[in-house]
């Protein structure tokens, strides 16, 4: 049975947890925390994210964003999480899932 989907509410701040596939600590050198914090940046300019704060650790990030209902949010977490692993992946030559658990909560 698929997920429902995620509805978020424009104005509001949202702190979102993404946690690396199976636990693992993939995020546990600066190369791939300095590329993840790039392509947040990226999605920053291309979105306009409205980023309040981050933190990188070794097997999970935390993100607080504004939601100014365009989007950006989803949009964002896409292309940052898929670009990243898709880098990983191939300097690793490795294939499979980078990201496990996206856990979104509203403030």
């Amino acid at each position: 049975m698929p997920r429902t989907n995620r509805y978020f509410l424009p104005g509001y701040v949202w702190h979102i947890t993404h946690r690396c596939h199976k636990k693992e600590f993939l995020l546990k050198f600066s190369k791939d925390r300095k590329r993840w914090r790039y392509w947040l940046f990226e999605a920053k300019k291309r979105y306009g994210l409205s980023v309040l704060n981050f933190i990188i650790t070794s097997n999970h990030i935390h993100l607080l964003v504004a939601d100014r209902g365009q989007g950006e949010i989803a949009r964002s977490m896409q292309l940052i999480a898929g670009r990243t692993a898709q880098e990983y992946n191939q300097r690793k030559k490795r294939k499979g899932a980078f990201g496990e658990r996206l856990v979104i909560g509203q403030w």
